[in-house]
């Protein structure tokens, strides 16, 4: 029989026993969750709705634009489209820049400039502004790949050391890597999967990446598939040397960075000039808005200091 001091300790402990309980239930399953979403990339969440493998090899390509072949589909464009990693088509996608390019130019006459130079804003940012967009896209997930490129060539030596043959360690590389890598190459594994030759998935690979280090990654695969050799010896050492071209990249760009800074403030200075003698004093330029020779002043300033800048940008900038 419990006293009525045993039974408050008995259910004091109890309930510190269910609150640690809960507690540990509601870590694991929030750990579970957060494992899963760190986990897991595109082709994998697509693998998850009950979609086949050839399914999901049909949606990633079409995500990706290469089975697109659309009259605006240019190929120049298509091309940055499809490296961009974009997963909207290219007609939605013009679709959303010429708005925005349509913005601009209302912007621009709501502001008092006349309608003419607000037509030419609209087609100067609807030619510019998707070339953009793209090349930002393309060089944010390059940046990407090429940080998770050296991991992915460990990954897969690692595989091969174990003795597993070349398409199965590519494949650990989708299972265990996350987006861009993961989902590339899974789509190399399904490829595969579905009759493509390797070499030939591979070269596919760099056509929807064009990232500059995917070339000796695919000349390595077809030296040694056409010639045998030890593969994993030679990508123990290509993995070292694109880690050492990443940081040879980083220090160049740290070096130059004054350089671009330079630009920057260049480029700064005379817009934030302009806007504020507006503000201060927006008669000086609103006289002689109406006149030839102000619009070919405007014009000539602002051709220069592009020109300007695309030469401080070219001094800085180093390719290797």
């Amino acid at each position: 029989m419990f006293d009525g001091g045993n039974l408050i300790y008995a259910i004091y402990a109890a309930a510190a026993l269910a609150g640690i309980i809960g507690a540990e239930a509601i870590y694991i399953l929030y750990a579970t969750k957060a494992d899963r979403r760190i986990a897991i990339n595109r082709r994998m969440r697509l693998q998850e709705t009950k979609l086949s493998q050839e399914q999901v090899l049909i949606q990633l390509r079409k995500e990706s634009g290469m089975d697109s072949r659309s009259f605006l589909s240019l190929d120049r464009l298509r091309g940055l489209r499809i490296q961009s990693g974009l997963t909207i088509s290219i007609g939605k996608f013009l679709t959303f820049t010429c708005g925005a390019a349509a913005a601009g130019g209302l912007l621009a006459i709501w502001f008092g400039l006349p309608p003419m130079i607000g037509a030419l804003i609209f087609v100067l940012l609807a030619a510019v502004l998707p070339v953009l967009v793209l090349r930002f896209l393309r060089n944010r997930r390059h940046k990407l790949f090429g940080v998770q490129l050296p991991e992915a060539l460990e990954l897969i030596t690692r595989s091969l050391r174990a003795g597993h043959p070349v398409p199965v360690a590519i494949s650990m590389v989708s299972r265990e890597m996350p987006d861009p890598i993961g989902t590339e190459f899974g789509i190399v594994t399904d490829e595969i999967t579905y009759g493509s030759d390797l070499v030939t998935a591979l070269a596919t690979m760099y056509e929807r990446v064009g990232h500059e280090d995917l070339p000796l990654f695919v000349t390595a695969v077809s030296i040694q598939t056409a010639s045998g050799g030890n593969l994993r010896e030679i990508l123990d050492g290509l993995a070292q040397v694109i880690r050492e071209r990443g940081k040879l990249r980083r220090k160049v760009r740290a070096i130059s960075t004054e350089g671009r800074m330079s630009a920057y403030i260049l480029t700064a200075v005379p817009v934030l000039l302009g806007c504020a003698m507006m503000v201060m004093m927006p008669q000086m330029y609103m006289d002689v808005i109406d006149e030839p020779m102000t619009w070919y002043m405007l014009g000539g300033t602002v051709f220069w200091l592009i020109l300007g800048n695309a030469a401080m940008f070219k001094m800085s900038n180093f390719k290797f």
